[in-house]
């Protein structure tokens, strides 16, 4: 899983040849989210941010 960006204690990851849409992970602690990058940005997860 390389990770794009760690900014602030928050990781930035992606897994590679993962299902569509294209995303990105976010990682800080217990608290997780999931950015769909395509066909436009939006919040698809969030688990305590």
């Amino acid at each position: 899983m390389p990770t794009v960006l760690t900014l602030l204690g928050i990781r930035f990851f992606y897994w590679a040849r993962e299902h569509e849409p294209i995303h990105v992970h976010v990682k800080k602690g217990d608290a997780e989210a999931r950015f769909d990058i395509e066909p436009q940005i939006e919040l698809t997860v969030n688990i305590g941010f």
